[in-house]
């Protein structure tokens, strides 16, 4: 493989790990109503799973609610089993065919519990940024006792696989340090 399309792979795979983050980054409450909070929790409804944004409508008519809308009237309790038992901290209230979920205030505790959640969340995509680096210069490693590329090209490509794995973790830092901020406001 020719080391542009490893670094090129590398950098792929990198800025999918950030991806990922940002991804549990937005499923951690900071006060405020999100509907990435429930969208993904697995509901028991038809004889199969479900996501709830499969089944409802989410959506937040003021900061500190969220409303779930079923499509249909029969999942609504299921959803909000469903909801209890993710173990979130949400107190689903059923008005009819809607769900609502009221935000209340996060303790300083509670607040703390979540920095140090998304801490690990950005030391895990960290991680497998480190991976990704890894793979690849094991993979130049190969290609250079194979004989396709000089040693100079080698130290050369490794540098550029570094200073890769250095820009994705710097910016994981940064929205760790943006979410951190998010969680801790009052």
């Amino acid at each position: 493989m020719a080391i542009q399309a490893i670094i090129k792979e590398a950098q792929d795979k990198m800025h999918k790990t950030e991806q990922v983050v940002l991804h549990e980054f937005s499923g951690v409450r900071t006060g405020k109503a999100s509907p990435t909070l429930v969208e993904s929790i697995m509901v028991d409804v038809y004889g199969s799973q479900m996501r709830v944004r499969d089944l409802a409508a989410i959506t937040t008519p003021e900061p500190r609610l969220l409303a779930i809308t079923p499509w249909d009237a029969a999942t609504v309790h299921p959803i909000e089993k469903a909801i209890q038992k993710a173990n979130l901290g949400l107190n689903p209230c059923v008005d009819s065919k809607v769900i609502r979920i009221n935000f209340p205030e996060l303790s300083t505790e509670r607040r703390q519990e979540f920095s140090k959640i998304v801490r690990k969340m950005a030391e895990d995509g960290r991680v497998a940024v480190r991976h990704v680096r890894r793979d690849a210069i094991e993979h130049l490693k190969r290609d250079a006792k194979a004989g396709g590329v000089t040693e100079d090209e080698e130290k050369h490509a490794e540098k550029e696989v570094q200073k890769l794995t250095d820009q994705f973790i710097a910016k994981i830092d940064e929205h760790l340090e943006h979410k951190e901020k998010e969680i801790m406001t009052v």
